[in-house]
């Protein structure tokens, strides 16, 4: 059984994580499958930004 703790306290640590801080992530791996996991982060912190700006209707 896994530590939700410890995984909760790296989703805070993940969430703090800017578009620049992913970037560089992305970048400076060298393992393809840490890369596409970096990637998808920043995804997801992109689309959470998205949805909201769209949810405040600050657009």
């Amino acid at each position: 059984m896994c530590d939700v703790k410890k995984f909760t306290e790296i989703y805070k640590e993940i969430k703090k994580l800017n578009p620049d801080d992913t970037l560089q992530l992305i970048m400076e791996v060298d393992d393809e499958e840490e890369r596409s996991f970096y990637q998808m982060v920043g995804d997801f912190l992109l689309q959470q930004k998205q949805k909201e700006v769209i949810e405040g209707n600050l657009f």
